[in-house]
């Protein structure tokens, strides 16, 4: 696993994708291998327990919470660790040019990061930090969930409720993904209702 030293690796897409159990398998498979590892979990992921992280499937993988890269590098700073893992990346406070600056400085440490996150939120528009790290990455794995209407892979996690805030934290009660032909149907179904 030594190819992985200093390595970025992004797993992303939409909600149910498997995002943290492809984090959670990763963590694992390192601290097998013998390396030192560290999850963060950003402390406005209210879903589950404190200290956890936990997948849709039920697993759980133990973590720190963070509110930002500072707590996370302060963490890394005091402790000796070879992996880091970020769940919900999308949801780090901060400056995002100085998230992106502090994971170049692991990275150049040789730490192995691992990160899971939305790459856009229910209005299909793209997070911003999880865009750049996608372009960042050595290793980038889109995941995809099943569109709940037609099967089919699905590209958005589309809100079931009419909450407009950007970031409302939720499960299967607030959110189902969609693939794109089935979310612009919607869209063009609930555009035409206003009319």
């Amino acid at each position: 696993m030594h190819q992985y030293r200093g390595r970025l690796i992004v797993h992303t897409g939409s909600m149910f994708s498997g995002k943290t159990s492809s984090l959670e398998r990763e963590i694992k498979r390192f601290q097998i291998a013998g390396y030192k590892t560290v999850a963060f979990k950003p402390k406005l992921d209210t879903r589950g327990e404190e200290q956890r992280i936990s997948t849709h499937d039920n697993t759980h993988l133990n973590a720190v919470m963070c509110d930002n890269i500072d707590t996370i590098a302060e963490y890394i700073e005091n402790n000796k660790v070879d992996v880091i893992g970020i769940d919900e990346v999308q949801f780090l406070e901060g400056d995002i040019q100085r998230i992106l600056d502090q994971i170049d400085e692991f990275l150049r440490k040789k730490k192995t990061v691992v990160v899971a996150g939305l790459d856009m939120d229910f209005e299909a528009n793209p997070f911003d930090l999880v865009k750049e790290l996608m372009a960042r990455a050595d290793y980038l794995y889109k995941h995809h969930a099943v569109c709940t209407v037609c099967g089919a892979d699905a590209w958005v996690s589309h809100r079931k409720s009419k909450d407009t805030n950007r970031i409302v934290i939720g499960a299967s009660d607030e959110y189902e993904p969609l693939c794109r032909n089935c979310y612009n149907e919607l869209l063009d179904t609930n555009a035409n209702k206003s009319l």
